[in-house]
């Protein structure tokens, strides 16, 4: 009796834990690298594209060659403590994208646990940007 309660506890703990993982992964949205092309269409700004654009790689990466209309630079790493830079509020729509999506899945989640409700992660990031054939641009600075 003692192990099938246990296991029964196992399984039910279990079954919040994946529940809770959906409801948190519900938070973050998947944008493909046609729909980022077709909204950077609108212009170069914030306010002309409607959301923040945000490179998580290394500042040695992001160096070598972003997507135009990125807006910052902050290492995956960083994200939860540098959010702030972005100036960004709760109901702002923040696109974070990597060079596979790894790490942008990774500080995607990171942002909407900080509570931003409009996050994006870029399927494939920038090696799926490439592949399409999109421009990549030198950073300013």
């Amino acid at each position: 009796m003692i192990r099938l309660s246990w296991s029964l506890l196992a399984s039910l703990l279990a079954t919040v834990l994946i529940i809770g993982d959906v409801a948190l992964g519900e938070q973050v949205h998947v944008l493909t690298v046609e729909q980022l092309h077709a909204a950077l269409s609108k212009g170069p700004s914030r306010e002309e594209k409607g959301f923040l654009l945000v490179d998580v790689r290394t500042p040695e990466e992001h160096r070598a060659g972003i997507i135009p209309g990125t807006d910052f630079n902050i290492d995956f790493r960083e994200i939860a403590a540098r959010h702030r830079e972005l100036g960004a509020q709760p109901d702002d729509h923040i696109v974070v994208y990597c060079q596979s999506g790894r790490r942008s899945s990774i500080a995607a989640k990171a942002l909407a646990d900080l509570g931003y409700r409009h996050v994006y992660n870029l399927d494939g990031s920038m090696n799926a940007w490439m592949e399409a054939g999109f421009p990549v641009e030198r950073p300013r600075r």
